[in-house]
């Protein structure tokens, strides 16, 4: 895949990834105000699980991409690492069914997949092509 679209994905994702977090942090802040605001739709559990599900799907394609590339492993650890937070918060029911805890676990989540798009970036414009190149 050419360098532009890779990048691309991964700029989008870490936006997404990290707006997402910011949402999750304030969450917790405005579920007093949103039924006053019309704005339910934004904690419906649905709406959640295809936000997690898309995310998951965008950084394992994005980040295994690059892994192909730069053949280092930190950016899929910190991937994962926040893969897992966002699933548990979404499907462990301690983490789900209380707000303070589920909005620690998805921003940490949330973060994480964030940061792990940026070290994917870093990692994509680092590499040079010379005979220890793997493509």
């Amino acid at each position: 895949m050419p360098s532009a679209p890779r990048d691309l994905l991964d700029r989008f994702g870490a936006a997404g990834s990290l707006l997402c977090a910011v949402h999750c942090a304030l969450a917790p802040l405005l579920l007093a105000g949103v039924p006053s605001l019309g704005l339910s739709l934004w904690f419906d559990d649905d709406l959640e699980r295809a936000l997690v599900f898309s995310v998951t799907v965008l950084g394992l394609a994005s980040l295994g991409w690059g892994y192909r590339r730069h053949r280092a492993l930190r950016a899929l650890g910190v991937l994962l690492t926040g893969l897992v937070a966002l699933w548990a918060g979404l499907l462990y029911p301690p983490l789900h069914e209380a707000a303070v805890p589920h909005a620690v676990a998805m921003t940490f989540g949330g973060t994480l997949l964030g940061v792990a798009h940026v070290i994917n970036l870093r990692l994509n414009h680092g590499h040079v092509h010379d005979a220890g190149c793997a493509h």
